[in-house]
């Protein structure tokens, strides 16, 4: 029963807490995967232009990105630009700390974290579009900006759903580490609760949980926008894809 309590809504619950720490979650993950896809295009953009100084940048970007832990970049997006917007603040005449926002500094570093990943998950899909397909709209006259909106955007969306929800996951799991910027997210909240009631086993077992859920909520959702995306494809090309 005390456990119940602690977990309820009551005036000593922490269930409104956790709920609102789960918000926070999804918030700070779905803004990084937003940064993630606008960087990600470009860096597949880059990686696929041709130009070989362009092409060496993105794959610096990836292999960078990719290899560095995620604790260790989001300690340098959050105290690295504290620092940076702190010595413009003092250069203009401002005395005192300027602390980059935790939400807005978790949500860039994991945005990066993402956008390493949604980069390759672009090229592959590009790849991905048959050449005739593309030689077809070239040779019926479709400019480049309508193949574009027509042909390839279309194609590489429904080839990079699988890979963009792995790369969810992982922004998803990405933003725990955000805890140690002191942002109220699902883990910080889940430390705080076990830290002020020393019942670490209930409320990181229930942290646990939630997370599960999301992840759980997520692949049912990915996996029925690929069934979506697929739906008008017949089984032929959907297995060659």
């Amino acid at each position: 029963m005390a456990s119940l309590e602690l977990l309820g809504f009551g005036s000593t619950g922490w269930g409104a807490l956790l709920i609102l720490a789960t918000l926070m979650t999804l918030a700070v993950t779905a803004t990084a995967l937003a940064i993630g896809a606008v960087l990600g295009a470009l860096v597949a953009f880059a990686k696929l232009s041709g130009n070989p100084f362009v092409a060496t940048l993105g794959n610096v970007y990836t292999t960078v990105f990719r290899g560095v832990p995620e604790l260790l970049i989001i300690y340098l997006i959050y105290f690295g630009g504290s620092s940076a917007i702190t010595s413009i603040g003092t250069a203009m005449g401002y005395e005192g700390f300027l602390g980059l926002p935790s939400f807005a500094a978790g949500a860039l570093a994991v945005g990066i974290i993402s956008g390493a990943y949604q980069a390759e998950v672009f090229r592959g899909a590009f790849l991905a579009i048959s050449k005739g397909e593309l030689e077809a709209a070239s040779a019926i006259g479709m400019h480049r900006g309508m193949r574009l909106r027509r042909i390839i955007m279309p194609q590489v969306l429904r080839f990079a759903i699988p890979g963009l929800g792995n790369v969810w996951q992982l922004s998803l799991k990405d933003s725990a580490l955000i805890s140690v910027t002191g942002l109220a997210e699902l883990m910080r909240t889940s430390q705080v609760a076990a830290g002020s009631t020393r019942q670490y086993f209930l409320f990181f077992i229930a942290g646990g949980c939630l997370y599960l859920i999301l992840t759980s909520l997520s692949d049912r959702i990915f996996n029925g926008a690929e069934r979506r995306a697929n739906r008008s494809m017949p089984a032929s090309a959907m297995g060659q894809a």
